[in-house]
């Protein structure tokens, strides 16, 4: 791999999403929290073994998973300084709509020239404070439906 910020795969056709499928669906059965997964190449050469680190398993199943279901990918290393173009498309928002997040302060950033970065550990914390903020907000409607009777039964 070079060394850009990130590596983009577009959306796979169908005879890649369902090899990533089946590839899927076979390694996360051998996924260990804390262990390296032993893999034997058998193509036109005699097999080969290899360990992959147990931290690059998850990541690995979950990239597999996105490509079944048709969906693209972008691998983006955690230290990256991204534009606001980037960090706005990450956050799925426009980006005047991050620019006012920056003004704001409510996401670090510093300015090189005219031009502001972002770190991408800093957009994760963002997101994960809304996404967290999102979820309370949805327990807190499902919560007063079910109290109203609205048809919400605990499962």
């Amino acid at each position: 791999m070079n060394n850009s910020i990130a590596s983009l795969q577009p959306p796979p056709g169908s005879d890649e999403a369902a090899i990533a499928r089946a590839s899927g669906q076979l390694l996360s059965q051998h996924v260990r929290a804390s262990e390296p997964l032993k893999l034997r190449l058998a193509d036109a050469g005699p097999a080969e073994t290899f360990e992959l680190p147990a931290g690059a398993v998850r990541p690995l199943t979950a990239t597999l998973e996105a490509m079944a279901s048709g969906q693209g990918l972008a691998l983006i290393r955690q230290n990256a300084e991204l534009t606001t173009m980037q960090a706005a498309e990450f956050l799925n928002v426009s980006r005047p709509y991050l620019v006012k997040l920056l003004n704001e302060e409510k996401i670090p950033h510093r300015s090189v020239g005219r031009h502001r970065r972002i770190r991408m550990e800093d957009v994760m914390i963002y997101k994960g404070v809304i996404d967290a903020k999102r979820n309370s907000v949805l327990d807190r409607f499902a919560a007063d439906a079910q109290e109203l009777g609205m048809g919400y039964t605990n499962a």
